[in-house]
This record gives structure tokens, C-alpha cells and sequence, in this order.
């Protein structure tokens, strides 16, 4: 579950770095990685769900 937290916060990071690129300096790439970043962050999102709720059992 840890490396999967510090996934999470990995990939937070990048969409932050990205997404801050791409809106302050219209940088078209680091949009494409922004919504890279999101997809990613969906998938792991989706496994801490079922990791933590299969931890209460």
C-alpha cells in the first residue's frame, strides 16, 4: 500500500508540473502529459480503492 500511496503522490506531482506549464505558458505538450498524468492517477486511484477496502476485512 505504500508504494502505491507514493505512486499517487509521484503522479500528482507531474500532473501539477504539467498542468502549470501548460496553462501558464500555453505549452501544448505538457497538456498531453497533464492528461496522461490524470489517466494514470484514475488507474491508481481505482487499486487504492480496492486495496483499502480490502484491508478492513
Amino acid at each position: 500500500m505504500e508504494n502505491l500511496v507514493k505512486d499517487i503522490e509521484k503522479q500528482i506531482e507531474l500532473f501539477a508540473e504539467n498542468v502549470q506549464a501548460h496553462v501558464e505558458k500555453g505549452n501544448k505538450a505538457a497538456g498531453a502529459r497533464a492528461r496522461k498524468a490524470t489517466l494514470e492517477l484514475t488507474k491508481l486511484f481505482k487499486e487504492f480503492r480496492k486495496q483499502s477496502v480490502g484491508s478492513t476485512k
